[in-house]
Order: structure tokens, then sequence, then C-alpha cells
């Protein structure tokens, strides 16, 4: 089919279209994310930090505007490479980037084919750097490490990717760390596929803990994890680090034998009804065999509504909270989940299809570096009624805005649609920017 040609709608033929419109764009929210960008400064940060080794002596389209298309391109949810060849001419896209072309689909390819291990560190020093800029708006009082990891898929023979049992699917294996109370995505690494959890977790842990003691000496440091980052390494890094932890423990012989106490006194409270809720909570010292000394080990006995059996589980922690209050604090880790959903369905965490690890792992960077972004945007721009709504939901509110492009002597005026249904809320969003006082480098 020609682009070019009328095709009439078949339930009204009197209904005709093309795309032929000339300089219209559907992307003109994307104004809202340059003024955010330019306001905290990861433009003038990408050009001064951001370079790979490139043997040219000059390209037309340079490194660090390339990684802003690509993260311009994500956070308006064009994820493959090949978009870029129909966004070659969008007005929007080249009034942002102040360029009178874009970088085609062959060109970003070769460019992440020169990525290596000195742009993945850049990408981190980027990332730590506009977490310091975001951080000097409202610093926290307390941060919340989420650990965990997911499952990035592979369709090919990848290097580094593997079967991984868990997941039963072939992929990497990516560690995760989240600021459980915000949602920033504070640090992530690229893995094998089959490296297990909490493999090399105290190495993945220790930088971004000697960032926050040296930098952030204030703030509060808390950690939650499930059973798979359960190990002793972890444990005493918290404790050596002054982190309040909880960790969920897989359930032992040694365990069970002492909870059976605290089982029995629930086997009493319920033996009268055996249907209706019920819960009970206590504490013991436990000591592992890999462990130096015995740790506090919360123990909650609970019965699901309509059920006849009790489940059991434990959390080592070092917290003073009450048995109770330690559960709770821990239960509401299941955040995490759709902070880990909204990255691989809303920034395309998975889009790791290089035959290079090394590549991959840059991709997956820069993907998270959109991630956080878009965070922060959602965070410190947005209108307090859509700061809560995934990124689907604010994409189709104030990105995809259709605008049209009219050139005079001296500007380029982006005509938004007149029947834009939330224009307070994009003036509030650009006024919210303009209020921003950043301390920048």
């Amino acid at each position: 089919m020609c682009m070019l040609s009328d095709t009439a709608l078949k339930s009204n033929p009197r209904i005709k279209f093309n795309f032929n419109g000339g300089d219209l764009s559907s992307d003109a929210g994307l104004l809202l994310i340059k003024e955010f960008i330019a306001k905290i400064g990861l433009d003038k940060l990408v050009d001064k930090v951001f370079k790979t080794n490139d043997t040219a002596k000059s390209r037309f389209h340079e490194d660090d505007e390339n990684l802003l298309q690509v993260l311009y391109q994500i956070l308006s949810a064009y994820f493959t490479d090949d978009c870029a060849d129909e966004l070659t001419n969008d007005p929007v896209f080249a009034a942002i980037l102040d360029k009178p072309t874009l970088a085609s689909q062959p060109t970003l390819s070769r460019f992440y084919n020169r990525m290596d291990k000195d742009t993945l560190s850049q990408l981190g020093d980027i990332c730590r750097a506009l977490r310091r800029t975001a951080y000097s708006f409202a610093p926290p009082n307390m941060v919340l490490f989420d650990l965990d990891s997911t499952l990035l898929e592979t369709y090919g023979k990848q290097e580094g990717e593997g079967f991984n049992f868990h997941y039963s699917a072939h992929g990497y294996h990516p560690q995760l760390c989240y600021d459980g109370l915000t949602g920033d995505l504070l640090k992530a690494e690229l893995r094998k596929g089959t490296d297990y959890c909490c493999k090399g977790i105290a190495e993945f842990m220790q930088p971004l803990l000697d960032e926050y003691q040296n930098d952030y000496p204030d703030i509060k440091l808390f950690l939650r994890a499930d059973s798979g980052f359960a190990t002793p390494e972890l444990y005493a890094q918290c404790e050596t680090n002054g982190v309040s932890y909880a960790i969920k423990l897989k359930a032992n012989k040694a365990l069970r034998e002492l909870a059976s106490e605290l089982v029995g006194e629930f086997d009493d409270l319920t033996k009268e009804n055996i249907v209706p809720y019920a819960v009970i909570y206590g504490e013991f010292y436990y000591q592992a065999g890999s462990w130096e000394y015995p740790r506090r080990v919360i123990c909650k006995v609970e019965k699901p509504q309509g059920q006849m059996f009790s489940m059991i589980s434990y959390i080592v922690t070092n917290m003073d909270l009450s048995p109770e209050q330690v559960v709770v604090y821990y239960r509401n880790r299941g955040r995490m989940e759709n902070f880990i959903k909204e990255g691989k369905g809303g920034f395309d965490f998975g889009a790791v299809s290089s035959n290079s690890e090394i590549v991959n792992a840059n991709r997956f960077q820069i993907h998270a570096l959109a991630y956080n972004i878009f965070n922060y945007f959602r965070r410190l721009a947005l209108p307090d009624t859509m700061k809560n709504l995934m990124v689907d939901t604010i994409r189709l509110k104030m990105i995809k805005v259709a605008a049209k492009l009219v050139r005079s002597g001296r500007y380029f005026i982006l005509k938004l649609s007149s029947s834009f249904a939330y224009k307070e809320a994009f003036y509030k969003t650009l006024d919210n920017i303009w209020g921003l006082k950043p301390l920048l480098e």
C-alpha cells in the first residue's frame, strides 16, 4: 500500500486518510521532557562525560547526540532501532535535538556496537550524577534498598546468555536495586543467565553503600530482599555499613524446631475453629552453620482465610521493630515487582539483541537511565494528580500530543492540538520544571 495515496474506510468511504500531512508530529509532549532534561543538566552532562572509543576522526552524528536521541526514543516508546528511520525528519525530535535530521537505524546500530567497558562506566557516572541532582531538590530522609533479579529473555546465541532453571527460559539474569520508597533504579547490572540471585551481591552493593555513606551521610539506609539473597556476606555487609535489613529465609529443619513452640501456640489458638483467618508472630535467635554468630529471626505463622493448614515464614533482621512490624516492613517489598514490570514493559529492559554481552550491558544501562529520567520527571515535575500513574498512562496523556511545525523568520513554532484534553496539566508541569532549583556540578 502506498503511504502517499488516499485510503478510504470501508465503514464510511467518504472518510479518507494518508501519511502526507507534512511537518506533523504525535510526540509534542517531549517538549516537557526536553525542558526537564535541560533543567537537570543531563544534556551538558552527556556532552561532558559520554564518548565512545571511536576510531573515526569526525562524525556527522556524534556520540552524545546519539545517546540523547536514543533516550528520547525510549521515553516516547520507540524501542526498536528501526523506529529511527521513520523519525528522521520528525519536527519535534529535530527541534528538541536541534538537528536538521536524526540519526538513522544503521547509524544507531554502529553507535551501539562501539560501546565497551568504558562507556558502561560512563553511563554509571551519569546515573550517579543525576541522582545527586535529583536529591538536591528534596533530599530523602531514608533510602530503602530493594534487591531482586529478573530474566531478560534472549532468542539466539548471545554471548553470556544461558538457561535459567528458576524461570525455565534462556536469557540474562540481571541484579536490580531499587529505592522501594520512590521507585528509583539505584543500580542495575547485566549478568549471565546461569548466575544465581545472590552471586556477587556484596560486590554489587558495596559501591552503592560507599556512595551513600560518602555523599549522603545523613540518609538512613534500609534493605529488603527475598530468600534468594539470604547469604551471610550480605548480612555482614549491612551490619558493617549501618544498614537495617530484613531478608527472608528458606525453611529448614533447625528453623522449624526453633519455631515449634510458636506453632504449638498457634494450634491451640485455632483448634476450635480451623477455617477463619489467623496469624501469630514470634522471634528467636538462630545461627546457621555458615554464620559467625546468631542473628534475630522473625517467625510468622499464618492460616489464610478458608484454608485448613497454616504457613510459616522466617525473616532474618537486625532491626529493633516488633515481629509484626518487621513482617509488614518486609511484605511491602511487593511494590518492587511493579517497578520491574514497568521497567520491562514501559522501557523495554529486555532490548538485549546484540551478539556481544558488553553491548547488551550498555543497552541495558541506557534503558535503565531512561527509566530513571522518567521517574525523576514524574516525581519532580508532574502535577500531584499524575504522580502515581503508570508510564503508559502518562505517555498517553502527556507525551503523545499532536503538533504541527510552523516556521517563521526567527522561530520554530510547534502548534499543539486545539482539542488536547490536558492543557492545564501540561502548563502546570512546565511551571513545576521552571520552579526547580537544582545544584548542578
